[in-house]
């Protein structure tokens, strides 16, 4: 599958939501986002953003789901937000989720890596947060999307507040 990379420098959590955000706006149902980088990166604050973009009622935070393995919330779409960090191949499988995806859900997979050979799925889109290693700002990270080519240029055209936030340096 051809795809397309796409790299921003966030210096902060909230721009890190924000470009979640504009990536939620774009989601119709169906869709399974693969969200990787290390512990602390930033990924449930992508997740985050995601929600808003989703319209998830703001009455219940958006949490990592580590422990629980799947939080769901309401919205335009149903919103399912995974950890697959504790997860095996089988116990990826048992959980159903490729159902909820036909069903029209939103599925956003944090330590998407350890179940993706074991997974019929496919993302629709991949986001990885990194920590610069040249920065010494704590809240300063890089993030890749990836997506079909025809994909990100609808959302960088949907997307150009944020994207010109992003851009701008300090």
């Amino acid at each position: 599958m051809l795809t397309r990379d796409v790299l921003f420098d966030s210096r902060s959590a909230a721009l890190t939501a924000a470009l979640g955000e504009s990536i939620g706006r774009m989601l119709r149902g169906g869709e399974l986002l693969a969200l990787h980088g290390a512990l602390g990166a930033g990924k449930t604050q992508f997740a985050k953003g995601l929600a808003r973009g989703l319209e998830a009622p703001g009455d219940e935070p958006v949490v990592s789901p580590t422990f629980v393995i799947v939080r769901e919330y309401a919205g335009r779409v149903p919103f399912l937000h995974a950890d697959a960090y504790r997860l095996t191949g089988p116990e990826w499988t048992a959980l159903g989720l490729d159902e909820r995806l036909a069903q029209g859900a939103v599925l956003a997979v944090e330590w998407w890596e350890r179940v993706a050979d074991d997974s019929p799925l496919r993302p629709e889109v991949e986001v990885t947060l990194d920590l610069p290693p040249d920065s010494d700002d704590e809240n300063a990270r890089r993030v890749t999307v990836r997506g079909r080519p025809e994909w990100i240029e609808r959302w960088l055209a949907a997307s150009a507040e944020i994207v010109d936030r992003l851009a701008r340096p300090g």
